[in-house]
């Protein structure tokens, strides 16, 4: 009876498969190191964001309560949230072409180069500065008493305020959020643009296609999800603004955050009803899940032409 030796591709040991085991304990500190991120967003988004939703669900005397979901159906509540809308989509739509514009002129540059290296510190800084810095440079530039306010008036006796103070009201809000919705446009927008690949525009010029053609069918589908991507985001951004508007616009509650401040620190009931706050942040919250929801699909499929 003879023996038959069990076969061995190209000479060598198999190695054996790792087990569930040793998979556990590799992956056990990974997931620990997740554990003050994880603590960070439960106590200061998570935790702060269900009790301002609950707390519109109740009354002063705590009891359970669905009429200040009512309130969101009221008129004043339903122009003050067509007042954010429209800023946020005036705003990202403003920010999303010029950032879209000026990675365009980066384009050409190395990613190395000093030009390229300054404008994305420029952006990084740009897009945070914003809140009561930001609302007094506005201020101090072009409010009542305002430098270029005065040099036009001196100069060229042009009253850029004959019709009313509209920096301090709703419309003075345009530019101050525009400009920190183009730097953050620049910042989200220019990796998509830098993975345009080469080749295509060689394969393109060499098919005897033109610069034109190869933006109109190459270049502007490929980086239309990652546009659509930034945009929402930029809405996003604008939309749950507050310090730069509650600094600039003092004077009323046109926008929902500074009408969730109205009722936060008014010591009368809005709209004679209690908690409003509450649930005015319930709305914030649908429209900004809606927002975020398809900004994770549309990212999604831009995330394609990245790899």
């Amino acid at each position: 009876m003879t023996a038959i030796a069990p076969a061995v591709s190209g000479g060598t040991d198999a190695t054996p498969a790792p087990s569930r085991r040793g998979a556990a304990s590799v992956s056990t500190p990974a997931a620990l190191g997740l554990v003050p991120f994880a603590a960070y967003v439960l106590v200061f988004l998570a935790l702060p964001t269900l009790l301002a939703v609950v707390s519109g669900f109740f009354d002063d005397d705590g009891a359970f309560t669905l009429d200040n979901l009512i309130a969101l159906g009221d008129p004043v509540i339903v122009q003050t949230f067509v007042n954010s809308i429209w800023l946020s989509a005036l705003t990202a739509v403003a920010g999303a072409i010029i950032g879209a514009l000026a990675c365009y002129a980066l384009l050409g540059l190395p990613s190395t180069s000093r030009v390229r290296s300054t404008v994305d510190a420029v952006a990084g800084v740009l897009a945070q500065f914003g809140g009561v810095m930001l609302a007094f440079a506005f201020i101090a530039t072009i409010g009542l008493q305002g430098m270029i306010t005065l040099w036009l008036q001196n100069v060229f006796g042009v009253d850029i305020f004959a019709e009313g103070a509209w920096v301090y009201s709703l419309p003075g809000l345009i530019l101050p959020y525009i400009y920190f919705q183009v730097p953050l446009m620049v910042i989200t927008f220019m990796p998509a643009v830098s993975a345009l690949k080469p080749q295509w525009a060689e394969a393109n010029l060499t098919l005897g296609g033109s610069r034109t053609g190869f933006w109109l069918r190459i270049g502007m589908p490929v980086l239309a999800p990652s546009f659509l991507a930034s945009l929402l985001l930029l809405f996003a951004n604008a939309f749950s603004s507050y310090a730069t508007a509650a600094a600039l616009a003092s004077q009323g509650s046109q926008i929902v955050p500074l009408q969730i401040r109205a009722a936060l620190t008014s010591e009368k009931t809005i709209l004679g009803r209690s908690n409003l706050a509450g649930t005015l942040a319930l709305g914030m919250i649908v429209i900004m899940a809606v927002v975020m929801w398809l900004y994770s699909l549309v990212q999604r499929r831009a995330a394609r032409w990245q790899r």
